[in-house]
């Protein structure tokens, strides 16, 4: 397939750049693929929506103050870097601003009078050592929430909670799931009130999520490895609703790779794992039959993922309808319920 049959255009102004006033205040975007119908309503109305013979399954991985800004020794330079995934203790795979020009063996001040220097060039990556490695004390008083570049503002001090989930635990994300940032507490109590279970399991949002796709064919691209683990109470509430044919609704597209991928054939595995799977046209799901997700950009592997899901042709009618409809795309837009 084509790269360029999943791109679509979208003005500016559909880009939100807060989120909604309260968590539960944004719209939503029922699509049935089987009667292949779209309905609109409002994510308050979600625990009404579910078949109580459901079990949902969130991302709980917490989103890191991964941006860290630093000073290049000599020319004073400011430079951005993202703190993607530590491979070593104060070794981190980092992207960083003015790619081409952070070469190995260059040093950058940091705060505290921390120091780091490039030890190693990987195509789109760099790798940097720190003098002092930065936990994540150090990456709360300095560092920012890595907002994404459609978001057109520095981070502000309410990102801080809402660019997190309420159920987040673990720091490991270089981005939100964000299909989950949606839920209230009010909301959870309503959906566990109908007798459906809420199950964590966690991904940590990497290159693999985020990276654009840049193949002129879909096959091609290649998603970079992301970690994630399956806790074993929640493998035996999956696996239990799997033998008794429950619909599992995946909340965003990094629970479904998640489950997709812990997958071994007959049940879901519990402990921790790395996952490259990449889902596009053509594979067979076989644990996901409902997925709650937000608007995708343009020739992203996620939005390759919910056409997967439901049809590149029934999603891109979607897409359209929500325009017409005045939706608000991406991070912090409204959502969308395939059921």
């Amino acid at each position: 397939m084509k790269t360029k049959d999943f791109f679509f255009e979208l003005a500016p102004e559909f880009v939100a750049q807060y989120p909604a006033e309260k968590r539960g205040d944004s719209r939503l975007l029922v699509v049935d693929r089987a009667a292949g119908t779209i309905s609109h309503h409002l994510f308050a109305e979600l625990p009404d929506l579910l078949d109580p013979d459901t079990l949902v399954v969130v991302n709980n991985s917490r989103v890191r103050r991964a941006r860290l800004f630093g000073e290049a020794a000599g020319s004073g330079g400011r430079v951005e870097f993202l703190l993607l995934k530590e491979l070593a203790e104060g070794v981190w795979q980092v992207k960083c601003s003015k790619m081409k020009k952070q070469r190995k063996g260059k040093t950058f001040m940091f705060p505290e009078n921390n120091s780091a220097v490039i030890i190693d060039e990987r195509d789109d990556i760099r790798i940097l050592k720190f003098q002092n490695p930065p936990d994540e004390k150090y990456l709360e008083q300095y560092g920012h929430i890595p907002l994404p570049p459609y978001i057109k503002r520095e981070d502000a001090d309410m990102d801080g909670e809402r660019y997190q989930t309420v159920y987040s635990r673990a720091a490991g994300s270089v981005a939100a799931p964000t299909a989950g940032l949606h839920f209230s507490q009010g909301i959870l109590r309503q959906i566990k009130g109908r007798g459906i279970p809420i199950v964590p399991v966690t991904l940590h949002v990497g290159l693999g999520t985020f990276t654009p796709i840049r193949c002129d064919t879909i096959e091609d691209h290649r998603m970079h490895s992301e970690e994630y683990e399956v806790p074993a109470a929640s493998a035996r509430l999956i696996n239990g609703a799997i033998a008794s044919k429950k619909r599992i609704l995946a909340v965003g597209t990094t629970s479904v790779r998640t489950l997709e991928s812990a997958f071994d054939g007959e049940k879901v595995r519990q402990g921790r794992f790395s996952t490259d799977l990449f889902i596009y046209p053509g594979y067979t799901f076989k644990v996901v039959a409902g997925l709650l997700t937000n608007f995708h950009t343009p020739g992203s592997s996620l939005l390759v993922l919910v056409s997967a899901f439901a049809g590149r042709e029934l999603i891109f009618r979607a897409y359209e309808e929500a325009k017409k409809r005045k939706y608000r795309f991406f991070s912090y837009g409204d959502a969308m319920l395939i059921l």
